[in-house]
């Protein structure tokens, strides 16, 4: 199946770890161009490497020193794919996760830092991103299966995370009259750096990685190459009918419809 990947332009933040830079390494293996983005120099430079070396061309990938949170990140990064590659298609907003924590006993600072980059970095980075993108354009929004049912000890995603989405879904039918999509993703246990950081917590990983797998239907984890496979898919010409969904990329995990 031809995704129609070929020569589109994506701006994929978050994308040097993880889920971002899984999504990244499959839209440029089907030919896309990506800007990507992180917090720091060092990490762009190697997620940069490692995505040419899969890229059709020397010239497919380009990276930016970017912090969601801040207020000029949206439009450094749109008007740098649009320099870089004279278009613009779509984008992938992914961010790091918010501090761990029940909602009881998380201070204020770290909600407040977190709703900067989790909820505001990324509504000004679609909203920005739609002034550029035309008919056919995209913006995805990596979130949590936390938007269907609360994860235990993340009271800052089970707080944010749902509101993202229901702001999401407002802008697909805003956007829509426009032929913009919008299109939102669920990831749960995916085997990530930042959820191998999750199950250390309790001081036990594996026993929290086996208590965890044995109540997904599929038995185990999934891989961030499953994952990026599905945000590729999403953010391609082949999902052209899709638009104000919010898919899990879970197992089966999420009970509920």
């Amino acid at each position: 199946m031809d995704l129609g990947l070929q020569d589109k332009v994506y701006v994929v933040t978050g994308a040097t770890r993880g889920l971002g830079l899984a999504t990244a390494r499959e839209l440029v293996a089907d030919g896309a161009r990506v800007l990507v983005s992180g917090r720091s120099r060092e990490s762009v430079d190697a997620a940069v490497a490692g995505l040419a070396a899969l890229a059709r061309g020397a010239d497919a990938v380009h990276g930016l020193v970017a912090d969601n949170s801040a207020p000029e990140t949206a439009e450094r990064l749109v008007a740098g794919a649009v320099e870089r590659f004279g278009r613009l298609d779509g984008v992938l907003i992914s961010v790091g996760g918010p501090q761990a924590g029940p909602v009881s006993t998380v201070p204020e600072e770290a909600w407040r830092d977190a709703f900067e980059s989790v909820f505001l970095g990324a509504l000004r980075l679609a909203r920005t991103a739609a002034g550029t993108l035309g008919e056919g354009g995209v913006i995805g929004f990596v979130l949590s299966g936390s938007v269907r049912q609360p994860i235990p000890g993340l009271g800052i995603s089970n707080g944010l995370r749902p509101g993202l989405a229901m702001a999401a879904k407002s802008l697909a039918a805003e956007f829509g009259p426009r032929g913009i999509r919008v299109v939102g993703l669920l990831p749960a246990r995916i085997d990530t750096d930042r959820v191998r950081e999750l199950d250390a917590l309790g001081g036990d990983a594996d026993a929290a990685r086996a208590h965890h797998s044995a109540a997904i239907p599929l038995g185990r984890y999934g891989t961030p190459e499953e994952f990026g496979r599905v945000a590729a898919f999403l953010l391609s010409p082949a999902a052209s009918y899709l638009t104000g969904v919010m898919v899990p990329v879970d197992g089966g995990a999420l009970p509920g419809l």
